[in-house]
This record gives structure tokens, C-alpha cells and sequence, in this order.
């Protein structure tokens, strides 16, 4: 299997320049191509763009020598990534975006992605062009093939993901048999044996810090080294909430995918969601989409189903006990059934999935369908 481990790295003044310009050259080459394919006539291809690049960009840019060829060799693959999700998108009648030129300090990269042009040695990374091996803050976790590495440079520190090919996984075998997780803004989570966990809003904590960080950029001078040390300052804040968050959701994460055999989970309409201006914030700093995708993986690799409950499932509308539907307004904090079942509203949807999910397996023992072609309430993943 492919895992990959991010590991945050401790360049000299040297090194850091090294690979700020190789970061700066994959970016100068993916916005050079995509400037010529974006031309009136001129159509995409990767063997058009790999001659644009060998015949026009690297003899009228020579700096490029700087660094590792591959750096701005990967750049090819990653436009070409963009414009395949682009035409998908096309043909699947979804609205779609047209790859845009990347800016100067955001998702700053490069990749190398041949194993020649890298090697890990206890906590030192070597890269192609670099006399000097960089020192990594800790070993990498996995053993196994080093596929590829991408360095990342993200609020003024850098950062190293080694894919690795390994065998070096033992998933612990779930004691419990399966739980349903209703998702929520008042809790992060509340699970169908009445576990919840707390609200994940790390940047509501930090708005005010946040609001006097950007007040202070606003008033320096434009390209100035004080503009540029308030510039890092909300970086670094931002990186500090997003660790923050990621944190709660990978604990979330691993808890169920740990414990549990089955999960069952809502198909939030997340996008949907956000277009309420008055929770749209709150909902994006939850990070329901991200907790998804961090329990697919997850269970993927510890042999754990991941059951995805039909969008218009009415888990909060439907009695636990009775299965009578009735009308929840987002007020109404309790289940109030005629059957006499008085529930907490999280509490009876999370109960709804644990048996949604339960009867779901049963419907489907061999679980042949992909989420996508599932005709039944349920999109049922191995996972």
C-alpha cells in the first residue's frame, strides 16, 4: 500500500533559499505553459506542452539549471492534472473551473518523483542539486520503497510528504461492532452509545487575535519588510488554527476507525450548507468534508465499513423507537414522540443511522456496488 508521511524539515539560510527557488521555478514554468496553452487556437496536449518546454521555456530561461530538472519537468503533470479536471468536469455538465495562474506564497511546491532524485537517511532528506543533506524534525514512520517527495512551504516553514510503498501497517481489530455519527454545529459529533464530542470551532477562538493580526497588516506599506513580517504574522495564525482543527478530526477519525467495524455517516450537503450566510462560517470551520475524508481512508486501511446514509434520510426526523416521522425544526432540540420516546435530537439521529447502516450491510452481504451506482438509500463503501 501507498503511505504517505509529512514531516516538517529544518533547512539552513542555504537550503531554504535552494528550495524557495525551487519552488519559484515550478510555479514560473506551470504559469509560463499555462500562459501558451491559454492562447486562441493553441490546444492542450502533454506532448505539445513537453516541446514548448524543452524547445522554448528552458533555453529562454535559463535559471531553470538552478535546480533539479525534474522540478520544472513536474510541472508538465501537474497542468496536466489541472486540465483533465477541468474537461471531467466538461463532460459531466458541472460547472468548470479553467486551471489559473498560481500565486507568489500560496500552495507554494515542487515535487521530484523519481526515486534517483531523493533519499531519506534517518532524519535527513537528500535532493537532487542540493550539495548538503536537510535535517527533518523527525524519522519517517513508515519503511518500505520511497516513491516520491513533495516539499511544501506553507507560513514560513517548510515542509516534506514522502510517499512510501510499505507493508509496515497493522490495523487494530475493531472490539465493537457498529456505531452511527451524527454530525452537528452545536456538537462536533454524537455517536448512537451517547459519546459526544464537543464543538471543533478553532477559528471562532481565534477571530480576535486574528482581526488585530490583519488591521496591523492593512497599515504597512505595500512591499515593505514590515508588510512582510505582518504578512507571516496571519500565516502563521491561520497554520495554527488549521493544525489545531485537523488535530480534533484526526483523533475523531482514528477513535471510530479503531473501535468500530461498521460506521454510519450522513451525506452532508456541505456545499450547500455554506450558502447560509449566518452558518457559513461555523460550518466551514467544523470541517465536516475534511472528517470524511479522513474516515474513508482511514477505514479503508483498517478494513472498517463506512456505510454513507441516503441525503434525504430523515435520521432527525424519525423517532428512534417507533419510526414515526416528525416535523424538526432546527430549534427543536428534543425528540418528542406520541410512543412516549423523549431523546435528545443528535442522540435519536445518530440511533436512526447505527440501524440504517446495520440494515444496509443485510440488503447488500457482498457490497459489489460503488457508492456512485448504488440505487438503494445507502451508499455502502469498503472502506
Amino acid at each position: 500500500m501507498l503511505l504517505a508521511h509529512k514531516i516538517e524539515l529544518r533547512p539552513t539560510a542555504e537550503q531554504a533559499d535552494y528550495l524557495a527557488r525551487a519552488c519559484g521555478s515550478k510555479r514560473h514554468c506551470y504559469n509560463q505553459l499555462l500562459g501558451h496553452f491559454k492562447q486562441n487556437g493553441v490546444k492542450w496536449s502533454k506532448a505539445a506542452a513537453y516541446q514548448h518546454y524543452i524547445k522554448v521555456l528552458r533555453p529562454q530561461f535559463p535559471w531553470y539549471n538552478e535546480v533539479s530538472a525534474r522540478v520544472t519537468r513536474n510541472a508538465i503533470d501537474d497542468l496536466d492534472n489541472a486540465f483533465k479536471h477541468f474537461f471531467r468536469r466538461v463532460k459531466l455538465g458541472q460547472t468548470p473551473g479553467f486551471p489559473t495562474f498560481k500565486k507568489k506564497g500560496v500552495g507554494d511546491s515542487f515535487a521530484l518523483r523519481e526515486k534517483p532524485k531523493f533519499d531519506v537517511d534517518g532524519r535527513t532528506l537528500r535532493i537532487e542539486k542540493l550539495k548538503t543533506r536537510i535535517k527533518m524534525r523527525q524519522t519517517l514512520r513508515f519503511t518500505g520503497t520511497l516513491n516520491q517527495v513533495t516539499i511544501s512551504m506553507r507560513a514560513g516553514k517548510f515542509y516534506a510528504s514522502i510517499l512510501v510503498e510499505t507493508q509496515d501497517y497493522d490495523p487494530h481489530a475493531p472490539d465493537r461492532e457498529s456505531v452511527g455519527v451524527d454530525f452537528g454545529l452545536k456538537s462536533l459529533a454524537v455517536l448512537s452509545d451517547g459519546t459526544e464530542i464537543p464543538a471543533n470551532q478553532k477559528l471562532k477562538a481565534n477571530l480576535k487575535k486574528l482581526a488585530r493580526k490583519q488591521r496591523h497588516l492593512s497599515r504597512k506599506q505595500p512591499k515593505s519588510n514590515r508588510q512582510a513580517k505582518a504578512k507571516l504574522a496571519v500565516a502563521k495564525l491561520h497554520k495554527r488554527v488549521s493544525d489545531q482543527r485537523q488535530a480534533v478530526l484526526h483523533e475523531l477519525s482514528d477513535n471510530l476507525t479503531r473501535n468500530y467495524q461498521v460506521i454510519t455517516i450522513e451525506d452532508l450537503n456541505v456545499r450547500g450548507m455554506v450558502r447560509n450566510r449566518k452558518l457559513a462560517r461555523t460550518v466551514s470551520d467544523a470541517g465536516f468534508g475534511t472528517l470524511r475524508q479522513m474516515l474513508t481512508y482511514k477505514a479503508e486501511l483498517r478494513g472498517v465499513e463506512l456505510v454513507v446514509a441516503d441525503r434525504f434520510f430523515p435520521s432527525s426526523k424519525m423517532c428512534s423507537a417507533c419510526g414515526q416521522v416528525h416535523e424538526m425544526p432546527l430549534d427543536k432540540r428534543t425528540m418528542e414522540c406520541d410512543c412516549g420516546n423523549v431523546v435528545d435530537r443528535d442522540l435519536n439521529a445518530a440511533v436512526n443511522l447505527n440501524e440504517y447502516g446495520r440494515a444496509a450491510l443485510l440488503r447488500d452481504p457482498k457490497r459489489t456496488q460503488e457508492p456512485s451506482k448504488t440505487a438503494s438509500a445507502a451508499s455502502v463503501m469498503t472502506a
